[in-house]
């Protein structure tokens, strides 16, 4: 769980694809068959990560997984209607984008020794990209 912290870039790697070209050959097939065409999905989508949820292995992404939500007027003065919401998606369908090479890579913790200003020995584990090896 430590390996996605807030504020990572983070791709869609599981899922509906946004292709254009592989979403129109199977929204052909489906419409041979007499179906509905379905929509566009997330994978291949970036964003930042907003929030992460460690309880049940979700994160909350920047402009993916949008649903609708109707909200209610309230007496507040608060105007009601449709808006549209990020909902967390599971951690095991995204992925962490290198910051070097803007590519998916995987994570990896090193462990370095530093000193504190009072002298103090203390081991620090880094989180570092494997593609490029620089430390996100």
């Amino acid at each position: 769980m430590a390996r996605i912290k807030k504020g990572d870039l983070v791709e869609v790697v599981r899922g509906r694809t946004s292709d254009a070209k592989k979403l129109a050959e199977r929204n052909a097939r489906r419409a041979a068959e007499g179906l509905e065409p379905l929509r566009p999905g997330d994978k291949g989508k970036r964003g930042r990560v907003i929030r992460v949820f460690p309880a049940e292995d979700k994160v909350l992404v920047e402009g993916i997984n949008l649903k609708t939500r109707h909200v209610r007027q309230n007496a507040q003065g608060q105007s009601g209607g449709i808006e549209t919401v990020e909902a967390p998606i599971a951690l095991c369908k995204v992925a962490l984008v290198d910051p070097e090479t803007k590519e998916r890579t995987r994570v990896g913790f090193r462990v370095e020794e530093g000193v504190r200003p009072n002298g103090r020995k203390r081991t620090v584990r880094v989180r570092y990209a494997k593609k490029s090896g620089k430390e996100l």
